[in-house]
């Protein structure tokens, strides 16, 4: 669910005025004439910075497995090759999702200011070269899982790159339930991280993929509202546009749900964890309750609620799993 303007702490507005403001309409429309300006166009056709995010994930979930007597031996042998194959494999197959997407949604895409500034509403790349780029980074990650990792990692990235282009993307124009599908997207790069150093899919490998479903609620539904108008301009449905309490109910539920996650996860690894990530997921159910009970007139305070959680989300996140980390590497292993 994350999007490429998701993980600079701007509100999606904010941040695409000011880019429209830097290019003008002549420059949005010039193909790159050297190879660096081409790597500029694939790192956004791949939204680099969620594929970083994703990367940072997978790794995660590898680190936590490190110290669980799960650990395959074919991992123990070449650590190093693993863990390169695990990050490079993980950044080809995100970057081709992603660029699927936006093939996908390009029309879309030019009637939303947050991106309006993708490669293909700008026509730097063609729908014809976008697919290749999609098609070589799907086809060498894949490989590069397979042979540097395991079988059960290139499967878990296969399977996401289908259920992110083949139904999360359509299903953004059909139906609300696209925001569950999609958390579920977001949840599965732990999972391959883990399978990763153990061959194997453990309760361990839930734990965190369990945070980053929950997680992604109270993040998508502020950041959701910020965006409500271009959504429902370009024809999404999102449920900020047809449930808007809803929407906020599910960010405040889900805020709850994570704090139970982390002390399900330090079950697994010792009692500090769970109070040691209790101030951070405090802060998250404060953020989502001011969320929840902003009074639904006034817009423009409860846009500003929307702003704060969105933003206390981008920190809660990497703060709960280095705290979640430390605790696996310091306490007893998750298993």
């Amino acid at each position: 669910l994350w999007d490429d303007n998701d993980v600079n702490g701007q509100a999606p507005s904010s941040f695409s005025a000011t880019q429209s403001k830097v290019l003008t309409p002549a420059r949005r429309t010039q193909k790159p004439r050297s190879l660096v300006g081409w790597i500029g166009v694939w790192a956004v056709l791949s939204k680099a910075r969620l594929t970083g995010l994703v990367v940072s994930t997978a790794l995660a979930g590898c680190a936590l497995a490190a110290p669980s007597p799960l650990v395959c031996e074919a991992f123990l042998a070449h650590p190093a090759g693993s863990l390169f194959a695990l990050v490079v494999g993980t950044t080809l197959t995100s970057a081709s999702a992603n660029s699927i997407n936006q093939i996908m949604e390009v029309q879309y895409d030019a009637l939303m200011k947050r991106t309006q500034m993708r490669p293909l509403v700008r026509k730097l790349i063609s729908p014809v070269g976008a697919s290749v780029f999609a098609s070589i980074t799907a086809t060498l990650g894949l490989a590069i899982l397979y042979t540097g990792t395991n079988s059960l990692v290139a499967s878990l990235a296969a399977a996401n790159i289908l259920l992110y282009t083949c139904v999360y993307t359509p299903l953004k124009r059909v139906s609300q339930v696209n925001t569950w599908v999609g958390s579920v997207v977001g949840a599965i790069p732990p999972i391959m991280g883990w399978a990763a150093a153990t061959g194997s899919i453990d309760f361990g490998s839930f734990v965190l993929a369990s945070l980053l479903y929950t997680w992604q609620f109270p993040h998508f539904m502020a950041l959701s509202w910020l965006a409500r108008n271009e959504y429902d301009r370009a024809g999404y449905v999102m449920t900020s546009i047809v449930a808007p309490q809803r929407a906020r109910t599910v960010a405040l539920r889900h805020s709850l749900t994570t704090t139970a996650v982390c002390f399900l996860a330090s079950n697994g690894i010792n009692w500090v964890g769970g109070l040691a990530t209790a101030p951070f997921n405090i802060a998250l159910i404060y953020y989502s309750w001011r969320f929840y009970r902003a009074p639904l007139e006034n817009q423009g305070l409860v846009k500003a609620e929307a702003r704060r959680l969105f933003r206390t989300s981008l920190i809660h996140l990497p703060l709960v799993m280095s705290v979640l980390l430390i605790c696996s590497f310091c306490g007893t292993p998750v298993a």
